[in-house]
């Protein structure tokens, strides 16, 4: 049996600067500062950041590394888990209030609808960045760090293994985040991802 935690998480300010690297706007933000302004106004108050959660003890079987809730033989994701004797596996969101805002602008005004994309790919980023901040407070008392989260679709980690995450957390009655038969994500600024905990060694059969 495994427990799935879940946390809502309220909006932190967002990094202009990080909005506009996403946008691709460059060094000359001069003319899209003002309407950034206006698309924050316009989000403001609709993020809704929640995330979801279990921990797994891992463990190498052969060539493969069993995950506990799936296996893999991905070798990017084995030197990144090495080390670690468990994982946290997680799915975070920010809801559907970015969609929403991308599809109204998309063909009216261009600039809006890219604006909100970057807004989103922000805020979704700031939500792992605060749940992995508290994750790694609470390890730490523990006397273990934290490797970087790392996402099906990376290196050679199979896109795939969505399928498992979703199936394990139970991703869309727990924040309501659903998976298409392309593996696409609803919403769309979402991130599932593995962290290693490291501290002590995954065992061998």
């Amino acid at each position: 049996m495994h427990t799935v935690f879940v946390r809502n998480y309220p909006a932190v300010p967002a990094d202009r600067k990080e909005i506009l690297r996403y946008a691709g706007a460059g060094d000359d933000v001069s003319g899209i500062a003002e309407l950034l302004e206006r698309c924050l106004a316009e989000a403001s108050g609709r993020e809704a950041g929640r995330v979801c959660w279990c921990e797994f003890p891992i463990r190498e079987i052969g060539e493969k590394l069993s995950l506990g809730f799936a296996e893999t033989d991905s070798a990017a994701l084995r030197k990144n888990l090495r080390g670690c004797g468990s994982i946290i596996v997680f799915a975070a969101t920010v809801g559907m209030a970015f969609d929403r805002l991308i599809a109204r602008y998309a063909a009216i005004s261009p600039a809006k609808a890219l604006l909100f994309q970057a807004i989103g790919a922000e805020r979704i980023e700031s939500l792992c960045d605060a749940f992995c901040r508290d994750i790694a407070a609470e390890k730490a008392a523990e006397g273990r760090t934290l490797r970087p989260r790392f996402s099906p679709g990376y290196g050679d980690l199979p896109l795939q293994m969505q399928r498992d995450i979703f199936a394990v957390l139970d991703c869309p009655r727990k924040i309501g985040l659903s998976l298409n038969g392309s593996l696409l994500m609803s919403p769309s600024k979402s991130v599932t991802a593995i962290i290693g905990i490291a501290g002590d060694t995954p065992a061998e059969e």
